[in-house]
């Protein structure tokens, strides 16, 4: 990593871990393959930012905690890159197995818990809702077909929505870190 931090990616260390390097990875690697219209990558580090944007506006009364958790859920990304769906599934558990002990280390290191059933669909709802957004705004797909693929997306604030315009690589760095630090200083 750019810290100098050597992580082990099958047995990785929460002490090999940083923010640093996560948000350097993720704003560096795009979402839909880079398949996006605009003229920057619309990366993962804004993607998580759109999720946590989403959630907020969604369950409104959660704290920053669940904040953090929504930031992170597709930390992993910042080493194994935004492999897609159907890859995922063809690749099977181990390559899950790999995301989850990556995402293990990373809530460690940040002192999150393993998140509740609730949150976990709070994440996942907000996540496929990011989704929906995305293809219809960046990746050329109609209204019905986003909610084909991604179930149906509710009426979100521009401010929500803005985050779904590609930023370049060190505004979408720059404004993940911040909000990590907003999060995790209160």
């Amino acid at each position: 990593m750019l810290s100098g931090r050597r992580l082990d990616l099958l047995d990785p260390s929460p002490l090999d871990i940083e923010i640093a390097d996560i948000a350097h990875g993720l704003a560096r690697v795009a979402r839909w393959n880079g398949q996006t219209a605009g003229p920057h990558v619309f990366s993962v580090a804004q993607h998580s930012l759109l999720v946590e944007g989403i959630g907020r506006h969604i369950a409104p009364a959660n704290g920053p905690g669940e904040g953090l958790e929504m930031l992170l859920h597709d930390a992993p990304e910042y080493v194994v890159g935004d492999i897609i769906s159907p890859l995922k599934a063809a690749i099977g558990d181990a390559y899950r197995g790999v995301e989850a002990r990556l995402l293990a280390a990373v809530r460690q290191r940040v002192g999150l818990a393993a998140p509740t059933p609730a949150l976990s669909g709070l994440v996942k709802r907000a996540d496929r809702i990011a989704a929906h957004v995305e293809a219809v705004r960046l990746a050329g797909f109609s209204e019905e077909e986003a909610a084909r693929y991604f179930g149906p997306a509710p009426a979100l604030p521009e401010a929500v929505l803005a985050l779904a315009d590609p930023w370049p690589t060190a505004q979408a760095q720059a404004r993940f870190l911040a909000r990590f630090e907003d999060l995790t200083a209160r």
